[in-house]
């Protein structure tokens, strides 16, 4: 959520910031109006409350002097009333203004590169050498069919499209990477390991920005009894970010970082026709999450760190990627500042996303209200939150297998990954 204060004093400069990121910018339009109209009615609210208090002393001054109190009275039942339909007023107003604010995305940082399409994002770099294959690579679909590890059919007929069943050294697979990542960042980046909830509230998910706006791309659990709105999680950014809603940290406690793994649901509305086959776009998959907070003044320092430590997982990996710094157009709703580290999918010949890494400087923790007292008495700041995928492991699986496939339908197990694979070096096709 931006600052009010900032949107209504550099109105038009921030319309034209935010007017780059290719974003329903909603009825931004009426802000000054909403605006406006909200200041005025608490003004007039204030008065009248004023008058009312006042009113009430003077009546109870009039009965102890035995004096007639009717007229004031009766000026005081006016007074009310015109408080009752000002309150009503000013509460319509409030709401249409709080569900805009909700939905206008954050302020591009002036590092970020102004675009208009994906294309538009910057390659910073790109590490590794792709492999140069001596036979034509086959999709990892196609390789974990042959393999028996991945079962797509089966999935789809227990559960729907885009569910799957890994299995065998599949599984074993999935499980490796999901300890070696989380070893990785807990052990060597200094990340607190967290197992969070899978489910959460209403309120989490507005928090860290999905909701009103993306309600489509979440699944929502429905009971009869139930009176609170539970959702699966689409990422473990919300459980996490969330762990400090409406909580006010000490300085000293900054940064903190944490690293979780959970399951995560997408809906993927809107990506019909896109990524049907394979582990790229599933409604359930695994993921390692990087979550961080921090003072605002080092938010920038710290979105570099976080990336290398999504980074580290791929150079240990072995697997090629390039860095790109995304556009305005590209950023997504919550981002201030944004990077996708993109994995090279050999049968597809070209880089897929595999992690992002974000600063929303205070935006979600406006939202949260999640702040910070810099020393005992100092009045409260927002921090500073920024995450990333540290990786989405399905997707790395998807790579692993393309990027170690061999002429004979084999797959050899990176190093690293090894002793979580109980020894094994190669999965063979059985």
């Amino acid at each position: 959520m931006l600052d009010i204060k900032r949107v209504r004093d550099n109105f038009e400069e921030v319309k034209r910031m935010l007017l780059t990121r290719n974003e329903d910018l909603g009825n931004l339009d009426n802000f000054e109006s909403l605006d406006t109209k909200r200041r005025e009615l608490i003004a007039k609210t204030e008065v009248l409350k004023a008058e009312r208090n006042k009113v009430s002393e003077q009546i109870s001054v009039m009965k102890r002097n035995k004096e007639d109190a009717s007229e004031v009275i009766a000026r005081m039942r006016e007074v009310g009333d015109e408080i009752k339909a000002l309150d009503a007023e000013l509460n319509a107003i409030e709401d249409e203004f709080k569900d805009m604010m909700m939905r206008l995305p954050n302020i591009p940082h002036e590092s970020v590169p102004v675009g208009t399409e994906e294309d538009d994002n910057v390659e910073e770099y790109t590490w590794g050498d792709v492999p140069a294959f001596n036979f034509e690579a086959k999709a990892h679909w196609d390789i974990a069919k042959e393999l028996d590890i991945v079962d797509f059919e089966r999935g789809a007929k227990v559960t729907g499209s885009r569910f799957l069943f890994y299995k065998g050294l599949g599984a074993r697979l999935e499980r490796a990477l999901l300890n070696f990542m989380m070893d990785l960042h807990s052990d060597q980046h200094g990340y607190t390991e967290m197992l969070p909830p899978q489910i959460v509230n209403r309120d989490s998910l507005t928090g860290t920005g999905q909701l009103p706006k993306f309600e489509e791309d979440v699944f929502k659990l429905v009971r009869e009894e139930d009176e609170m709105d539970y959702y699966l999680i689409p990422t473990a950014e919300v459980p996490v970010t969330n762990y400090y809603r409406d909580e006010i940290l000490s300085a000293d406690m900054l940064p903190q970082a944490f690293s979780a793994f959970s399951a995560n649901f997408r809906s993927e509305a809107g990506s019909a026709g896109r990524d049907t086959r394979g582990l790229i776009r599933q409604h359930q998959f695994n993921k390692v999450e990087l979550v961080r907070f921090v003072k605002p003044e080092e938010s920038y320092e710290q979105l570099e760190i976080l990336t290398g430590h999504a980074e580290k997982v791929l150079q240990l990996l072995g697997l090629p990627y390039r860095k790109l710094k995304m556009c305005t157009a590209d950023l997504g709703f919550t981002a201030a500042k944004k990077y996708d580290l993109e994995v090279w999918i050999p049968a597809q010949n070209m880089y897929r996303e595999i992690s992002s890494c974000s600063n929303f400087e205070d935006f979600q923790a406006r939202r949260a209200n999640i702040r910070f007292r810099r020393e005992a008495g100092a009045k409260p700041e927002f921090v500073h939150t920024l995450n990333g995928s540290g990786l989405a492991i399905g997707r790395t699986v998807a790579a692993i297998l393309e990027n170690y496939q061999q002429e004979d339908g084999s797959v050899v197990i990176p190093e690293v990954l090894r002793p979580y694979m109980g020894g094994v070096e190669i999965i063979i096709a059985k």
